[in-house]
């Protein structure tokens, strides 16, 4: 049989970039079996069922460039299958009805000197359905469920330790969890490859396919959680989360891809920057490492700058457009200031300097604002300027030359050379940072040139103003 492998997540509005990496193991451990992958949506939770959530997973997916061949399937449109399923539990005795909430099953369990949880207190009730009644599945009482888990080797769950957990709500919908054993059944699914977060369930839906006699079960690989640098796992309340954010801010899908694909795997070689086809060859589900994998924000900028090295310039023009333009993020000049053409002039030295696409804005601002900011309790303003020697007299030695200097970089470039030897200083610095607002960036002389002549020398001229304030 050839390999079936399906990435099921539930929407939530956005993709976690958690489950783009799940969704990429899926589809690397099919390619490089040959194998097929199918999506199918989790939505058996009515509130979920929003187009504009599936559109939240689809089309990050796609952005990827990670593809499917079946689905998406949606499990809300094989309500029946999952509804028919629960029915012949109940009639197998495998499964019964239960009216007891929550609340109702602590107090239960206080009142007997229980821990909190169901004790399985309708087991033997013999309750008939009713609107307030949800089904449980009937745990054994003894034995255990082994899983030999792809990556986590094998896995031992007691079945004592599991409570006869809902595969009905009192509303009529069942569970996920009975949804999954039906559907991997019915599609033939040979392998589950998803995070560690749901190895607790999987133990559930081998209890349920044995149940229901569904045959030869899927192989399971649960994947190491994704954790921030605190060691903490990955929280949409404390830490960035969404794909899509990633991408809006300039990060690109194959960066992306590659970074994701290192997130508990790596290849034999140690080489980690490497095309999607190298990766999909070297790809082994069985050499994911069990421990948790550290979702490293400096690493995916160093890999994003090397893929944004590796464009044309033309390219990377292209896609810095939404940026420089406006569309994706504000600027901070006006937009009949910004000169397209300009802007192409130094984009190749801007390519050599960004980690993202968006950074792109702060190594040219400088040339599009009407006057810079400079910040006056900066180390650099105070190292540079206010600390720096004769740096008065450089500023104005400078405004005066540069009103009747070739308006060139390399003429420029000279005049600044020669201030700073006449007054045996360093020169360069004050006058980056007078004319650009910070003290590094892009080569300069070049650059400046592209500005009109008396907005650099008001610029020196502020410059001076803010330094003698």
């Amino acid at each position: 049989m050839s390999t079936r492998v399906r990435f099921a997540p539930a929407p939530t509005g956005f993709l976690h970039v958690g489950s783009a990496r799940s969704a990429l193991f899926n589809w690397l451990f099919a390619q490089s079996t040959g194998g097929e992958m199918i999506l199918r949506i989790e939505d058996t939770d009515a509130a979920l069922r929003k187009p504009e959530f599936i559109d939240a997973i689809v089309k990050p997916l796609q952005t990827l460039g990670i593809t499917w061949d079946e689905g998406p399937y949606y499990q809300s449109q094989r309500k029946q299958f999952h509804v028919d399923a629960v029915e012949q539990l109940v009639e197998s005795g495998h499964a019964y009805y239960c009216n007891l909430t929550r609340e109702d099953a602590d107090r239960l369990a206080e009142e007997a000197g229980l821990p909190p949880g169901y004790h399985g207190w309708s087991r033997d009730a013999g309750l008939p359905d009713g609107p307030d009644c949800v089904v449980r599945f009937r745990t054994p009482d003894d034995g255990e469920v082994v899983i030999d888990d792809l990556v986590r080797g094998t896995v031992r769950f007691a079945c004592k330790e599991l409570e006869d957990f809902v595969i009905r709500r009192s509303d009529g919908s069942p569970t996920f969890l009975v949804a999954n054993a039906v559907d991997d059944a019915d599609m033939g699914i040979t392998h589950v490859v998803r995070g560690e977060d749901l190895l607790n369930t999987t133990p559930k839906v081998m209890l349920l396919w044995d149940a229901l006699d569904l045959g030869d079960k899927p192989d399971y690989g649960h994947l190491p959680l994704l954790v921030n640098e605190q060691r903490k796992k990955l929280s949409k309340r404390r830490d960035d989360v969404s794909l899509m954010e990633f991408l809006a801010k300039g990060y690109l899908p194959e960066a992306m891809v590659n970074h994701l694909a290192l997130l508990g795997w790596g290849p034999p070689d140690d080489v980690e920057i490497r095309p999607i086809g190298e990766i999909i060859e070297l790809f082994k589900l069985e050499n994911v490492n069990k421990g948790s994998a550290f979702f490293d924000i400096a690493k995916l900028d160093h890999i994003n700058g090397t893929y944004i090295r590796e464009l044309p310039v033309e390219r990377f023009v292209e896609l810095t457009e939404p940026f420089v333009y406006g569309v994706d993020i504000d600027v901070p000049w006006a937009s009949e200031a910004f000169d397209p053409a300009r802007y192409e002039r130094v984009a190749g030295e801007v390519q050599q300097r960004v980690a993202t696409l968006a950074e792109a804005v702060d190594f040219v601002d400088w040339l599009f604002v009407e006057d810079v900011e400079y910040d006056l309790e900066s180390k650099a303003w105070n190292k540079s300027m206010r600390k720096g020697k004769q740096v008065p007299e450089i500023l104005e030695m400078l405004a005066s030359r540069f009103a009747d200097v070739e308006w060139s970089g390399e003429a420029l470039n000279d005049a600044v050379m020669a201030v700073g030897n006449e007054l045996g200083a360093r020169s360069q610095v004050p006058a980056r940072i007078a004319i650009t607002g910070t003290n590094a960036g892009i080569p300069m002389w070049d650059a400046v040139a592209e500005l009109d002549r008396d907005v650099v020398i008001r610029r020196l001229e502020n410059a001076l103003t803010a330094l003698r304030a």
